[in-house]
């Protein structure tokens, strides 16, 4: 979708007369104003973008220097909580990445991101099954991270119910060279540089620019047998060819050594949130290495046409040690406590985009298609050995699977945008998607037969909108599309009751969405609200989760519905003010399983609340932050309660953290020195920071710190 460059716009129609009923005055007024926020926003099928006002779509962004400013750097998770209908959680445990899922996508994903489409400078940090990480993304140097909800999403094609976009800073003069550290509690250190800089203005042909980081990270953790290593690379390069075109090379590499503590019963949270009682004894851990490059090219083919191609290659290889008990494996249809996965992907993006006018009726169309592949080795090893009678756990044993799964997807689209009056905009888009699955079983002994297979999945995804102006800085829009949910790799990778093989059985699950939204501005200030309703059959759910290995099922029809609310507001020009709320209620719409093959604890009955996902989520902050001298900042967080399965037996309890920071900037010539600290969970707050849902041991509970701290420091110099 078109979704595009954006500035900050304000709010929502259908409250704004109830709660700002003095308002509509100064928003027509600000109108008027000269725009001075200069903030952008997100992922575009265009060279060029709407702004964020006329975009008939839930949209917010976050700037890089916001993200930087006292904090360590290290996770997403630190400076997205003013995104409302985004629930992002550190679990502490970097074998299993951070959750993270909009209006309710994402929410039962065992590790990584799944459900929601992640991009980073425009290649795909989701795999084409849907299953996506954010490991790679290096907080050092990104320039703004964009989200987008709602039905325009389903535009991304599979597993789109949102979508993140990061971009990455690109060089320009003077050239700059920057070097920052951060420690905090639990023995985290955070420590890189970075190189900035251009030849020319970028301009001319043969101008250059380029932006590179390194950065080193590791902890010993909240939780026992939590360690973590990390190693992170970013690099972009720019070059103008000529007068009308671009190339862009893009390289990113991460290397991850984590231990893995798995989760807590209810009573081991309470009793003691740092104890991992069963990650020694097998040694969990995981490691990950990925690296991956690409090339996007840009032309201006004539004074109404652009053309965009996007390239990139990668892979990522991961191993990881599971505590799985040594008597569950002897079942010669286990596929064993190590999991072993070789990756190798690909894709390409071409897009053509056309403005012209129908009579008196400006038009933009775009269209595009996109190809991603990704070729996975997947094999199982037992995580014990014998030697001479004696067991040791914790080490790669015989092979129990191997298999080589193959997965591609063909997505052509269209979308256009058509200025129907100077009040009223009609914007329209169609996505034909199709996803393919096969799988080659290389192991088959007695008790495990061949179990190749293939599935193969394609459907329509429209989306439309109307966004009226009502003034110069107050537009309401209405929009309404279907997007859809394949299962990833993982999710077909087991079957219940310890059953060999894929599983084939499940379905994609289909979303139709409607969404009722405004956006104003209202001085140098952006209020905005969306009512939305998410309808979805076939929804994927965990179906067993136990000795490490998860399995899926269909759930027939679940309902999301919500409102999300922000106000983001700057005055007295170094005062800043920012507050989201989000409602989402989330309910199964169909019994499931229930049967007399299937126990009444289940059961998924009508109206229980989907798990993994809170009901209420709260955010604001203050900020006071010149150029230069002393800042300071304090946020609040708040998240209601979470239901940790599909029967709401147990709940991860409400919360509220706090969160102060101060730091002082100085100058010196070509010099900047920001040293800064920060205090996390002021309160000493006892809370579960996320839940491993349906986890069938009733071990649901990953627990968050209490009261922590950390300091840091960045030292720049520019050539001048």
């Amino acid at each position: 979708m078109n979704i595009s460059r954006i500035k900050k716009a304000p709010t929502s129609w259908f409250l704004f007369p109830v709660f700002f009923p003095g308002l509509a005055g100064l928003a027509s007024a600000a109108g008027t104003a000269p725009d001075t926020d200069t903030q952008s926003m997100v992922v575009t099928a265009a060279p060029t973008g709407l702004s964020e006002l006329d975009t008939p779509a839930a949209v917010s962004v976050v700037n890089g220097d916001d993200m930087r400013q006292a904090t360590a750097q290290v996770n997403l998770s630190e400076s997205l909580g003013s995104v409302p209908g985004l629930q992002i959680q550190n679990r502490q445990n970097y074998a299993q990445d951070l959750q993270l899922s909009i209006r309710g996508f994402g929410s039962r994903s065992m590790y990584g991101v799944r459900g929601v489409r992640l991009y980073v400078d425009g290649i795909p940090a989701t795999m084409p099954d849907g299953q996506g990480q954010t490991s790679n993304i290096d907080l050092s140097s990104v320039d703004r991270v964009e989200v987008l909800r709602g039905p325009f999403s389903a535009l991304y094609g599979n597993s789109s119910g949102g979508v993140v976009n990061v971009d990455t800073v690109t060089g320009t003069q003077p050239p700059t060279l920057e070097a920052g550290m951060y420690y905090g509690s639990f023995g985290t250190w955070r420590y890189g540089v970075k190189a900035t800089g251009a030849t020319g203005d970028g301009t001319h042909a043969g101008d250059v620019n380029y932006a590179i980081s390194a950065t080193r990270f590791t902890t010993h953790g909240y939780r026992d047998h939590s360690s973590t290593q990390k190693n992170l690379g970013n690099a972009k390069l720019g070059v103008r060819i000529n007068d009308v075109s671009t190339l862009t090379f893009l390289f990113n590499s991460v290397d991850i050594d984590a231990q893995d503590p798995g989760g807590l019963t209810n009573d081991e949270w309470h009793t003691r949130p740092t104890q991992s009682p069963r990650a020694d004894q097998y040694n969990m851990r995981k490691s990950v290495k990925q690296t991956q490059a690409g090339l996007r090219y840009q032309r201006q083919m004539s004074e109404n046409d652009d053309l965009s191609v996007m390239a990139y290659a990668g892979e990522r290889e991961t191993t990881q040690y599971q505590s799985i008990p040594v008597a569950a494996q002897k079942n010669p249809q286990h596929p064993g406590g190590v999991i072993s996965l070789a990756r190798h992907y690909q894709g390409i993006d071409t897009r053509w985009t056309h403005r012209d006018q129908l009579g008196a009726v400006p038009v933009t169309l775009t269209g595009g298609l996109d190809y991603e592949t990704m070729i996975e080795q997947r094999k199982g090893y037992e995580n014990f050995t014998t030697v001479d009678g004696v067991t040791q756990l914790g080490t790669k044993g015989d092979l129990r699977r191997s298999e080589r799964n193959l997965m591609w997807s063909l997505d052509p689209y269209l979308q256009t945008s058509w200025q129907l009056t100077s009040q009223l905009t009609l914007d329209a888009g169609v996505r034909f998607s199709t996803v393919n699955f096969d799988s080659n079983d290389h192991y088959i002994v007695a008790g495990n037969g061949d179990d190749s297979g293939s599935a193969r999945y394609h459907r329509w995804l429209p989306a439309a909108a109307l966004k009226y102006a009502i003034t110069d800085a107050w537009n309401v829009y209405l929009s309404a599309g279907r997007g859809f949910e394949t299962p990833t790799i993982n999710e077909l990778s087991y079957r219940s009751d310890d059953q060999t093989g894929l599983n084939f059985g499940l379905e994609p699950a289909t979303s139709d969405t409607v969404e009722l939204g405004s956006k104003m501005r209202v001085g140098n200030g952006l209020l905005t609200a969306a009512l939305f309703q998410t309808n979805t059959r076939n929804e994927i759910v965990v179906d067993e989760s136990s000795n490490g290995r998860s399995s899926y099922k269909n759930a027939g029809q679940t309902r999301r519905r919500g409102l999300e609310l922000s106000f983001d507001q700057q005055f007295s020009y170094d005062w800043r003010l920012r507050m989201a709320w989000t409602l989402l209620d989330a309910t199964y719409r169909d019994n499931v399983c229930g049967d007399s093959a299937c126990s009444a604890d289940s059961s998924i009955h009508r109206g229980s609340r989907m798990p993994g996902i809170a009901r209420n989520m709260g955010y604001a902050s203050l900020g006071y932050a010149p150029p230069l001298g002393w800042y300071a900042g304090a946020e609040i967080r708040y998240m209601s309660n979470i239901e940790t399965d599909d029967q709401n037996s147990k709940q991860a309890p409400s919360y509220s953290v706090t969160a102060l920071t101060s730091g002082y900037k100085f100058s010196h010539g070509n010099w900047l020195l920001d040293v800064f600290g920060r205090v996390d969970n002021l309160f000493d707050r006892h809370y579960v920071g996320s839940v491993i849902v349906n986890e069938s041991n009733g071990r649901y509970f990953e627990p968050a710190p209490g009261r922590n701290y950390g300091v840091g420091a960045s030292v720049s110099y520019s050539f001048e």
